[in-house]
Formats: C-alpha cells, structure tokens, sequence
C-alpha cells in the first residue's frame, strides 16, 4: 500500500474507532435511539468512504503492477470477487 493511501487509511479508521466507541458509550447511557442510528449511519458512510480509497489506491498500484507483470487473470479475479463480496 502507498504511503499516502496507508496514511489516509489509518486516520479514517482512527475517526472510525473513535466513533464506533462514541456508539457504545450511547447504548451504555440509553441514549435515544434515534440519536444512535444517526451515529451508525454516519459511521457506515465513513467506512464507505474507506473502502472507496482502499479501491482507488488498489487500482492505481496493485493492479497495474499486476497487469505489467502478465498477471491479468489473477487481477480480474480479484476485482470480480472484490465486487461480488461487496453486493452481499
């Protein structure tokens, strides 16, 4: 993974976490519920958005390097199964 991808990919799951343990502390408070399913939708968009860098810097590097290496079947593999676990 490249530097700036690994870096940004850490502060976003730094923001996760902190998030995530935000949510519990408001389950353990009884806090509205309402309240709370905002939280968890705020914290699968930053996942999301995670997941969207994660492609973007996979396609950039891993990808390319692969298909410059005569490793395209392998690659197209991995995107396809990348797809399909992702419409679960």
């Amino acid at each position: 993974m490249q530097n700036p991808v690994k870096k940004d990919a850490l502060t976003r799951l730094a923001y996760i976490e902190g998030h995530l343990a935000g949510v519990r502390k408001m389950v353990e408070e009884d806090r509205y519920c309402v309240d709370i399913l905002r939280q968890t939708h705020a914290i699968r968009r930053a996942v999301a958005r995670l997941e969207e860098q994660l492609v973007k810097g996979h396609l950039h590097t891993c990808v390319v390097d692969g298909v410059r290496e005569g490793r395209e079947d392998q690659v197209l593999g991995e995107l396809a199964e990348l797809f399909s676990v992702r419409e679960r």
